[in-house]
């Protein structure tokens, strides 16, 4: 309980990276033998590590190669003479898609230049179009490849097949409410 406290007080008071603290929390757990290191190893879910540990190249693959920016230009000679608002549709289901391949930190900074040219080049507020790629690069409920999503995939026994049926829905309901919302509000 001590190094449980320890740990969340360290995120919470200080600047220092998430992952250390929960490190020190778990160093502590052991070498107070709280745990035994057998009981640790044991514990990690070495599935979604190694998934998870897969993605990043992948991610650096699809942006180093030209291949996301490829797909970007190819989606915005689709979209191009739609409405403004259908615009900030397509953006918003590419930064999806996007983020279910690559990170979502490196989704929103390849898509962002890109969500800002198109809103200039039609005539709309560029600043939603930026705001439209950061909410939904957070939009990953189709497929276990958000970490959230993996961490809880082996421990609650779910398969991929369990995360597009639930998750489809969830993806759409989330694009809905946020292009609605941030019309509404912007």
């Amino acid at each position: 309980l001590v190094f449980f406290v320890l740990a969340i007080a360290m995120i919470l008071l200080t600047d220092i990276r998430l992952s250390l603290c929960l490190l020190t929390g778990a160093a502590g757990m052991i070498v107070s033998r709280v745990l035994s290191i057998d009981e640790a190893y044991e514990a990690v879910s070495w599935n979604t590590v190694f998934l998870l540990a897969s993605l990043i190249p992948l991610g650096v693959a699809v942006q180093t190669t030209g291949t996301a920016a490829w797909i970007a230009q190819q989606v915005l000679m689709l979209l191009e003479g739609w409405p403004i608002w259908g615009l900030q549709v397509g953006v918003a289901i590419m930064a999806t898609v996007f983020t279910l391949v690559m990170s979502n930190v490196g989704a929103t900074v390849l898509l962002v230049p890109l969500a800002v040219s198109i809103a200039v080049a039609a005539g709309g507020n560029p600043a939603i179009f930026a705001l439209t790629v950061a909410i939904s690069t957070s939009n990953s409920f189709l497929i276990p490849t958000h970490q959230v999503n993996a961490l809880i995939m082996g421990p609650g026994g779910y398969r991929v097949v369990d995360f597009v049926r639930c998750g489809a829905g969830m993806t759409i309901l989330f694009l809905i409410v946020s292009m609605v919302v941030m019309n509404l509000l912007f």
